[in-house]
This record gives C-alpha cells, structure tokens and sequence, in this order.
C-alpha cells in the first residue's frame, strides 16, 4: 500500500537501515556513552555550525516536551499557533508533563505566527495571577507545509528574546522545509536565534527517534535530568544516534526531503487540472492542502488513504514522503479522472 496518509507511513531509508544494522555488530556503552553517538554529536555541531547539545529521544512529543520543559517553570506560560501540534495533536502531554499554561495565537493562512500577533500575548509580566509567559514555539514547516523564511524566523525571535522569551522550534518536519527553502540547516535555527529545536527523523525516513539540540547553553542546566524524567533516555541511544548520522552525513538527508517536496508539487500540479478542486495552500514543502467533491473522497481513500484535516470544507492533507513516486501520483490521477467523468 502507499498513501498520502502521511510520512510517518512511509518505511525506512535504505542507508538508515545499513546504518541500524552496523550500529547492531558489537556491545557498546549504554545511555549515549558509546563511540556513534559522540561521533553524531559531532556531526550536528558542524552540520548546525555551534556548539550545540543534542539529546536523542524516542518520538516527536517526548522531543517537544523535554523542550519547552528544559526551558519552563510550571507557572509559566507557553505561546504556540492555534493550529500547532503541540496544542492540536500530541493530546495533554505537553501541558501535563511541563505544568505550563499553553495559550493558542491565531495563525495566518499559511499556519504561521506573525510578530504582530505574539506581541499582542505579551501582557501583565510579574503578575502574579496570571502564568507568565516564558516560551514561544513555532512549527517548521507549519501544519500547512508552508515554511518560515529566515529573516521571519529572525524577526520573531528578537521579538521573544527582546521580551525574555526562548524560542523553540518544532522541526518535525524541518529537513523538508530546509530543501524547499534550498539552505543550510544553519539558515533556519543556529543563524537566526533559535534556542531549541525539536529535530524530527521519524518522519525524514528513521526507523524511530528524534533530537533536541540545543543552542542557548542556558537550556543545558537541567536537560539532561529533565530527559530521564521524561522518560525519553535511551539505553540504547547509539541506533537513534547511527540513524541521524547516516542521514545528516554527506547531506543525505536533502536528496530525501528534496524528492519529498517535488513529489508534493507533481501532486499539486495533478490536482490543478481538476476545477472541482480547490487548492487552499501554497506548496513549499512535502505537504497538499485541497477541498475535495465529498462524493469523491471515500473511494480515493480506499486506493491512497489520506487524511480530511477539515470536515466542513472537506479540505484534505496529502503528504508525500521520501518514497513517493511518480508512478504513485499516476495511480492517484487516473483515479481523479475517472471520477471527474
């Protein structure tokens, strides 16, 4: 089966599995103490260009709760987008984990926070009624698959640190928004002051495992006991490490996400052809938003399952992934036609 479900869908990157089944030869130090994982650290630090710290972890929330929590107080208050994954989809843990308050900012429409809109949250500092407001998270790419530009990225992050905010980043999605942007990792976190990022593999083609790197050395006190706390240290962290090192090595990783992001355009260009669809965002990454005829939906689901991200429009989420292929978006287009008949 292939889908347009999402990425996490998708298998294992080949070199990703050459790469597990090497770190599977021999022992090694456990809880990150081994060779491939100093040697991953490494890596991140001339990848990222600074002298990050990099904590690997299980999944996509535990990266974003170790996070915000390496850099909140449980009083403290949290400024994400209205349509962020850490509101939307990762259930209560982020609040329930961190004890923090996470107040939604009404996104534009391509899903990103503007200077203009965080700054009207910035309110009522040392009061004491109200949970004070200690960190700002934006998604890149967004859940709209649009990406930030670096100097927006920039602009809002002098904004939170003019304001003694952090930035975090939730980069589940951030290889693919680097491609479509055509930079380095660099461009978009260490160069334009984010703190910390929450960086996604899963979804980039690892069997399982993300990273949280860190580039304000003051969110390094307490992050590695926060990491314990959170369930997210690994005693086996060399096969997450060995997973990102065969994808951040040579660049690996923009070949993937690059194919990723044109098989997105080659979809959106199908669904162009079509005037009973309606396309409702730009495409700069791996993602497709389109209002779909509701007759049409169910028996598109049944070849290509995808998801409807909203029921009132009938607007759905096509993602492609790093094994999409054009045959795949073939298959979808002669189910399109054969329905516009």
């Amino acid at each position: 089966m292939k889908s347009f479900a999402s990425d996490n869908y998708a298998g294992v990157l080949p070199e990703v599995m050459e790469a597990l089944q090497r770190a599977n030869s021999e022992h090694a130090r456990s809880y990150g103490a081994d060779d491939i994982t100093a040697r991953t650290i490494k890596l991140f630090r001339e990848v990222f260009g600074a002298d990050v710290d990099v904590y690997f972890v299980f999944n996509g929330t535990g990266a974003n709760v170790l996070s915000i929590s390496s850099a909140t107080m449980s009083y403290n208050a949290v400024l994400c987008a209205d349509v962020s994954h850490i509101y939307c989809d990762e259930s209560s843990a982020p609040e329930t984990f961190t004890g923090c308050r996470f107040f939604p900012l009404p996104a534009n429409d391509e899903g990103k926070l503007t200077p203009e809109v965080i700054q009207q949250r910035l309110m009522r500092k040392g009061d004491v009624h109200y949970a004070q407001t200690k960190l700002l998270s934006i998604t890149q790419s967004t859940e709209y698959g649009t990406v930030y530009k670096p100097e927006e990225i920039k602009a809002i992050a002098d904004l939170a640190h003019a304001n003694d905010l952090y930035l975090h980043m939730d980069g589940s999605r951030f290889l693919n928004a680097a491609a479509g942007l055509g930079c380095e990792l660099k461009d978009i976190s260490t160069n334009v002051g984010v703190d910390i990022l929450s960086l996604g593999g899963t979804k980039a083609g690892m069997m399982f495992g993300e990273a949280v790197v860190v580039f304000n050395k003051k969110l390094s006190e307490h992050i590695a006991y926060k990491q314990k706390q959170s369930m997210q240290l690994a005693s086996k962290t060399r096969f997450i490490a060995a997973q990102f090192e065969a994808m951040l090595g040579n660049d690996n990783w923009r070949q993937h996400a690059t194919h990723a992001n044109k098989m997105a355009q080659q979809l959106n260009g199908v669904l162009l052809k079509y005037p009973q669809i309606k396309l409702t965002k730009p495409v700069h990454a791996n993602a497709v938003f389109a209002e779909l005829p509701v007759e049409w939906t169910t028996v598109l689901q049944e070849k290509y399952p995808f998801y409807i991200w909203k029921e009132s429009s009938n607007e759905a989420r096509l993602m492609c992934s790093w094994d999409t292929s054009s045959t795949d978006i073939e298959g979808f287009a002669t189910e399109l036609e054969r329905l516009s008949q």
